[in-house]
Protein backbone atom coordinates (compact mmCIF):
# COMPACT_ATOMS: atom_id res chain seq x y z
CA UNK A 1 0.00 0.00 0.00
CA UNK A 2 1.21 3.51 -0.83
CA UNK A 3 2.84 5.34 2.06
CA UNK A 4 2.07 8.89 3.19
CA UNK A 5 5.77 9.62 3.79
CA UNK A 6 6.35 11.06 0.32
CA UNK A 7 2.99 12.84 0.42
CA UNK A 8 4.09 14.56 3.64
CA UNK A 9 7.58 15.33 2.29
CA UNK A 10 5.97 17.08 -0.69
CA UNK A 11 3.72 19.09 1.69
CA UNK A 12 0.65 18.35 -0.39
CA UNK A 13 -2.50 19.63 1.28
CA UNK A 14 -5.07 17.70 -0.76
CA UNK A 15 -5.46 14.26 -2.30
CA UNK A 16 -4.75 13.92 -6.01
CA UNK A 17 -7.74 13.81 -8.33
CA UNK A 18 -7.69 10.70 -10.53
CA UNK A 19 -10.06 9.90 -13.40
CA UNK A 20 -10.48 6.48 -14.98
CA UNK A 21 -12.44 6.78 -18.20
CA UNK A 22 -13.54 3.28 -19.12
CA UNK A 23 -13.20 2.03 -15.56
CA UNK A 24 -15.06 -1.27 -15.90
CA UNK A 25 -11.92 -3.19 -16.87
CA UNK A 26 -10.91 -4.32 -13.39
CA UNK A 27 -9.11 -7.55 -14.25
CA UNK A 28 -5.85 -6.00 -13.04
CA UNK A 29 -5.42 -3.48 -10.25
CA UNK A 30 -4.88 -0.04 -11.83
CA UNK A 31 -1.79 1.92 -10.88
CA UNK A 32 -3.75 4.37 -8.77
CA UNK A 33 -5.48 1.79 -6.53
CA UNK A 34 -2.94 1.87 -3.69
CA UNK A 35 -3.02 5.67 -3.68
CA UNK A 36 -6.82 5.70 -3.49
CA UNK A 37 -6.85 3.02 -0.79
CA UNK A 38 -4.31 5.04 1.24
CA UNK A 39 -6.22 8.30 0.92
CA UNK A 40 -3.55 9.91 -1.25
CA UNK A 41 -5.96 10.17 -4.19
CA UNK A 42 -9.68 10.33 -4.94
CA UNK A 43 -11.14 8.38 -7.86
CA UNK A 44 -13.55 9.71 -10.48
CA UNK A 45 -14.66 6.63 -12.42
CA UNK A 46 -16.49 6.77 -15.74
CA UNK A 47 -18.63 3.90 -16.96
CA UNK A 48 -21.85 4.23 -18.93
CA UNK A 49 -22.91 0.65 -18.14
CA UNK A 50 -24.80 0.65 -14.81
CA UNK A 51 -24.13 -3.08 -14.46
CA UNK A 52 -20.48 -2.21 -13.72
CA UNK A 53 -21.16 0.28 -10.93
CA UNK A 54 -21.66 -2.25 -8.16
CA UNK A 55 -18.22 -3.76 -8.79
CA UNK A 56 -16.61 -0.31 -8.63
CA UNK A 57 -18.41 0.44 -5.37
CA UNK A 58 -17.26 -2.87 -3.96
CA UNK A 59 -13.65 -2.07 -4.84
CA UNK A 60 -13.53 1.54 -3.65
CA UNK A 61 -16.54 2.22 -1.44
CA UNK A 62 -16.96 5.91 -0.66
CA UNK A 63 -13.54 6.69 -2.18
CA UNK A 64 -15.04 6.70 -5.70
CA UNK A 65 -17.41 9.06 -7.50
CA UNK A 66 -19.07 7.32 -10.45
CA UNK A 67 -20.00 9.22 -13.61
CA UNK A 68 -22.37 7.45 -16.04
CA UNK A 69 -21.72 9.72 -19.04
CA UNK A 70 -20.37 8.53 -22.38
CA UNK A 71 -17.35 10.80 -22.84
CA UNK A 72 -16.87 12.19 -26.34
CA UNK A 73 -17.33 15.35 -28.40
CA UNK A 74 -20.73 16.27 -26.95
CA UNK A 75 -22.75 15.09 -29.94
CA UNK A 76 -25.11 12.25 -30.72
CA UNK A 77 -23.25 9.05 -31.58
CA UNK A 78 -23.74 5.35 -32.18
CA UNK A 79 -22.40 2.87 -29.68
CA UNK A 80 -21.41 -0.43 -31.28
CA UNK A 81 -21.90 -3.03 -28.57
CA UNK A 82 -19.81 -6.20 -28.72
CA UNK A 83 -19.93 -9.01 -26.17
CA UNK A 84 -19.05 -7.57 -22.72
CA UNK A 85 -16.14 -9.96 -22.22
CA UNK A 86 -14.54 -8.93 -25.53
CA UNK A 87 -13.82 -5.37 -24.36
CA UNK A 88 -14.49 -4.14 -27.90
CA UNK A 89 -17.63 -2.01 -27.48
CA UNK A 90 -16.83 1.33 -29.12
CA UNK A 91 -18.17 4.56 -30.57
CA UNK A 92 -16.39 3.48 -33.77
CA UNK A 93 -17.69 0.82 -36.12
CA UNK A 94 -15.33 -2.18 -36.25
CA UNK A 95 -13.26 -2.36 -39.43
CA UNK A 96 -14.04 -5.60 -41.25
CA UNK A 97 -10.72 -5.64 -43.10
CA UNK A 98 -8.59 -4.97 -40.03
CA UNK A 99 -10.44 -7.48 -37.88
CA UNK A 100 -9.83 -10.11 -40.57
CA UNK A 101 -6.11 -9.28 -40.59
CA UNK A 102 -5.75 -10.64 -37.05
CA UNK A 103 -6.59 -14.14 -35.89
CA UNK A 104 -9.72 -14.28 -33.75
CA UNK A 105 -10.85 -10.68 -34.08
CA UNK A 106 -13.68 -11.31 -36.53
CA UNK A 107 -15.41 -13.08 -33.63
CA UNK A 108 -14.20 -10.81 -30.83
CA UNK A 109 -15.24 -7.67 -32.69
CA UNK A 110 -18.65 -8.87 -33.74
CA UNK A 111 -21.30 -6.22 -33.06
CA UNK A 112 -24.29 -7.60 -31.17
CA UNK A 113 -26.38 -4.42 -31.42
CA UNK A 114 -26.15 -0.69 -32.01
CA UNK A 115 -27.39 2.00 -29.64
CA UNK A 116 -27.79 5.74 -30.11
CA UNK A 117 -26.14 7.67 -27.25
CA UNK A 118 -25.57 11.28 -26.28
CA UNK A 119 -21.91 11.90 -25.54
CA UNK A 120 -20.69 14.51 -23.07
CA UNK A 121 -17.57 16.64 -23.30
CA UNK A 122 -15.19 16.05 -20.41
CA UNK A 123 -15.09 19.81 -19.82
CA UNK A 124 -18.91 19.92 -19.46
CA UNK A 125 -19.29 17.29 -16.74
CA UNK A 126 -20.63 18.86 -13.56
CA UNK A 127 -18.96 17.84 -10.35
CA UNK A 128 -15.76 16.69 -12.02
CA UNK A 129 -12.73 18.44 -10.50
CA UNK A 130 -9.60 19.47 -12.35
CA UNK A 131 -7.59 16.30 -12.81
CA UNK A 132 -4.07 15.32 -11.78
CA UNK A 133 -3.99 11.89 -13.44
CA UNK A 134 -6.14 10.34 -16.15
CA UNK A 135 -6.31 6.73 -17.25
CA UNK A 136 -8.29 6.23 -20.43
CA UNK A 137 -9.24 3.08 -22.35
CA UNK A 138 -12.31 3.67 -24.52
CA UNK A 139 -11.59 1.71 -27.68
CA UNK A 140 -10.48 4.43 -30.05
CA UNK A 141 -12.39 7.31 -28.44
CA UNK A 142 -9.42 8.59 -26.45
CA UNK A 143 -8.41 11.44 -28.75
CA UNK A 144 -11.93 12.87 -29.02
CA UNK A 145 -12.26 12.77 -25.25
CA UNK A 146 -8.90 14.50 -24.81
CA UNK A 147 -9.65 17.22 -27.36
CA UNK A 148 -12.86 18.12 -25.53
CA UNK A 149 -11.34 18.00 -22.07
CA UNK A 150 -8.51 20.51 -22.25
CA UNK A 151 -9.83 22.64 -19.37
CA UNK A 152 -10.08 19.68 -16.98
CA UNK A 153 -6.64 18.53 -18.14
CA UNK A 154 -4.94 21.94 -17.98
CA UNK A 155 -3.13 21.05 -14.75
CA UNK A 156 -2.92 17.31 -15.35
CA UNK A 157 0.44 15.79 -14.42
CA UNK A 158 0.30 12.39 -16.15
CA UNK A 159 -2.02 10.58 -18.58
CA UNK A 160 -2.19 6.84 -19.29
CA UNK A 161 -3.77 5.93 -22.63
CA UNK A 162 -4.45 2.83 -24.65
CA UNK A 163 -3.12 3.50 -28.16
CA UNK A 164 -3.39 1.37 -31.27
CA UNK A 165 -0.73 0.74 -33.90
CA UNK A 166 -3.20 -0.92 -36.29
CA UNK A 167 -6.79 0.40 -36.19
CA UNK A 168 -9.49 -2.13 -35.37
CA UNK A 169 -12.24 0.44 -35.99
CA UNK A 170 -13.19 2.64 -38.93
CA UNK A 171 -11.73 6.13 -38.52
CA UNK A 172 -9.92 5.26 -35.30
CA UNK A 173 -6.99 7.60 -34.52
CA UNK A 174 -3.80 5.59 -34.06
CA UNK A 175 -0.68 6.10 -31.99
CA UNK A 176 0.98 8.69 -34.23
CA UNK A 177 -1.99 11.04 -34.23
CA UNK A 178 -2.49 10.71 -30.46
CA UNK A 179 1.23 11.25 -29.83
CA UNK A 180 1.36 14.44 -31.90
CA UNK A 181 -1.64 15.85 -30.04
CA UNK A 182 -0.25 14.99 -26.61
CA UNK A 183 3.10 16.59 -27.42
CA UNK A 184 1.25 19.70 -28.59
CA UNK A 185 -0.35 19.90 -25.14
CA UNK A 186 3.03 19.85 -23.39
CA UNK A 187 3.37 16.12 -22.63
CA UNK A 188 6.08 13.65 -23.59
CA UNK A 189 6.02 9.84 -23.45
CA UNK A 190 7.34 8.44 -20.18
CA UNK A 191 6.84 4.67 -20.33
CA UNK A 192 4.83 1.79 -21.69
CA UNK A 193 2.97 -0.18 -19.03
CA UNK A 194 1.89 -2.83 -21.52
CA UNK A 195 2.66 -3.73 -25.13
CA UNK A 196 0.36 -6.12 -26.96
CA UNK A 197 1.22 -8.08 -30.08
CA UNK A 198 -1.16 -10.32 -32.02
CA UNK A 199 -0.86 -13.08 -34.61
CA UNK A 200 -1.65 -12.35 -38.26
CA UNK A 201 -4.27 -14.52 -39.98
CA UNK A 202 -4.21 -17.26 -41.10
CA UNK A 203 -0.97 -18.37 -39.38
CA UNK A 204 -1.29 -19.68 -35.83
CA UNK A 205 1.52 -20.09 -33.33
CA UNK A 206 1.21 -23.26 -31.27
CA UNK A 207 -2.44 -23.45 -32.28
CA UNK A 208 -3.30 -20.40 -30.15
CA UNK A 209 -4.59 -17.27 -31.89
CA UNK A 210 -3.57 -15.18 -28.86
CA UNK A 211 0.07 -16.29 -29.16
CA UNK A 212 1.80 -13.68 -31.35
CA UNK A 213 4.89 -13.43 -33.47
CA UNK A 214 5.91 -9.77 -33.97
CA UNK A 215 2.93 -7.73 -35.19
CA UNK A 216 2.18 -4.79 -32.91
CA UNK A 217 -1.46 -4.29 -31.99
CA UNK A 218 -1.77 -1.78 -29.13
CA UNK A 219 -0.10 -0.49 -25.99
CA UNK A 220 -0.74 1.35 -22.74
CA UNK A 221 1.47 4.43 -22.76
CA UNK A 222 2.03 6.98 -20.00
CA UNK A 223 2.60 10.66 -20.81
CA UNK A 224 4.05 13.18 -18.38
CA UNK A 225 4.18 16.96 -18.41
CA UNK A 226 7.47 17.74 -20.09
CA UNK A 227 10.09 17.42 -17.32
CA UNK A 228 12.91 18.62 -19.58
CA UNK A 229 11.84 22.26 -19.38
CA UNK A 230 9.64 22.47 -16.28
CA UNK A 231 10.07 26.21 -15.80
CA UNK A 232 6.43 26.90 -16.55
CA UNK A 233 5.12 24.19 -14.25
CA UNK A 234 3.43 25.27 -11.06
CA UNK A 235 4.90 23.74 -7.88
CA UNK A 236 1.70 21.78 -7.18
CA UNK A 237 1.91 20.21 -10.64
CA UNK A 238 5.53 19.21 -10.07
CA UNK A 239 4.56 17.66 -6.73
CA UNK A 240 1.79 15.68 -8.43
CA UNK A 241 4.28 14.39 -11.03
CA UNK A 242 6.61 13.28 -8.23
CA UNK A 243 3.90 11.46 -6.27
CA UNK A 244 2.47 9.71 -9.34
CA UNK A 245 5.90 8.82 -10.71
CA UNK A 246 6.90 7.19 -7.41
CA UNK A 247 3.71 5.47 -6.29
CA UNK A 248 2.20 4.82 -9.71
CA UNK A 249 5.18 3.68 -11.76
CA UNK A 250 8.15 3.52 -9.36
CA UNK A 251 9.94 5.99 -11.62
CA UNK A 252 12.43 7.07 -8.96
CA UNK A 253 14.47 9.18 -11.35
CA UNK A 254 11.47 11.25 -12.51
CA UNK A 255 10.22 11.76 -8.96
CA UNK A 256 13.72 12.65 -7.80
CA UNK A 257 14.17 15.23 -10.55
CA UNK A 258 10.94 16.99 -9.57
CA UNK A 259 11.89 17.03 -5.90
CA UNK A 260 15.39 18.34 -6.62
CA UNK A 261 13.97 21.14 -8.79
CA UNK A 262 11.39 22.06 -6.16
CA UNK A 263 14.12 22.25 -3.52
CA UNK A 264 16.30 24.39 -5.80
CA UNK A 265 13.36 26.77 -6.30
CA UNK A 266 12.80 27.05 -2.57
CA UNK A 267 9.42 25.33 -2.79
CA UNK A 268 10.65 22.47 -0.58
CA UNK A 269 13.32 22.37 2.15
CA UNK A 270 16.88 22.23 0.84
CA UNK A 271 17.42 18.67 2.06
CA UNK A 272 14.27 17.25 0.41
CA UNK A 273 16.13 15.36 -2.33
CA UNK A 274 18.34 13.63 0.23
CA UNK A 275 15.28 12.83 2.36
CA UNK A 276 13.58 11.35 -0.69
CA UNK A 277 16.55 9.09 -1.47
CA UNK A 278 16.47 7.95 2.15
CA UNK A 279 12.81 7.00 1.75
CA UNK A 280 13.66 5.07 -1.42
CA UNK A 281 16.48 3.23 0.30
CA UNK A 282 14.14 2.40 3.16
CA UNK A 283 11.77 0.77 0.69
CA UNK A 284 9.01 3.38 0.99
Amino acid sequence: MASRDLFDLLTLDRPLQVADIGAADIGEAPIYKDMVDSGLAELNAFDADPRQHAALRQLYGDRVTIFPQVVGDGGLATLYLAAPQSGMTSLFRPSVDHLAFFNGFERLGQVEREQAVNTTRLDDIEGLPNLDFVKMDIQGGELAALRHGTAKLARCAMVQLEVSFVPLYEGQPCFGEVDVWMRGQGFIPHCFTGLKKWSIAPVLRDGDFRSPFNQLLEADIVYVRDPVRPGGMEPELMKAVALLAHHGFYSIDLAGRMIALLAAQGELPADSFERYLALVNAGI
